[in-house]
């Protein structure tokens, strides 16, 4: 009875792990500044369509949809929306799925003209 039990917790505790999927991990965006129309490209793992269906750029307040130019399981283009005041952004995710969430992502983004060195 005992052993039976042990079973049934292992293989319910294996369907789970199998069912949830990976979380979206940004890891890099090139450039990490521009401005409106440029297109970026991000780096990361479980970017694929089928688990990001939406990225934005948020400043915490404010969350600003971004085009997705081009979408692969590791990089991600986007376009600066033209609508965008500038300023330091986070990227944020939408995930798909039946447990969608929006998740912001450890990558900055710089809009605008970059600073001038004196």
């Amino acid at each position: 009875m005992r052993l039976s039990f042990v079973t049934a917790l292992l293989v319910a505790a294996s369907v789970a792990s199998y069912a949830q999927q990976a979380m979206p991990r940004m890891a890099s965006v090139d450039p990490d500044n521009g401005k409106a129309g440029d297109v970026l490209v991000v780096t990361g793992e479980n970017l694929a369509k089928d688990a990001v269906g939406k990225v934005y750029l948020t400043d915490g307040k404010n969350d600003t949809q971004v085009e997705i130019v081009e979408q692969t399981a590791t990089t991600i283009k986007f376009k600066i929306p033209a609508k965008i005041a500038n300023g330091r952004f986070a990227l944020m995710v939408l995930t798909l799925g039946k447990d969608a969430k929006y998740i912001e992502q450890p990558v900055k983004v710089t809009v605008g003209e970059p600073p001038t060195q004196q």
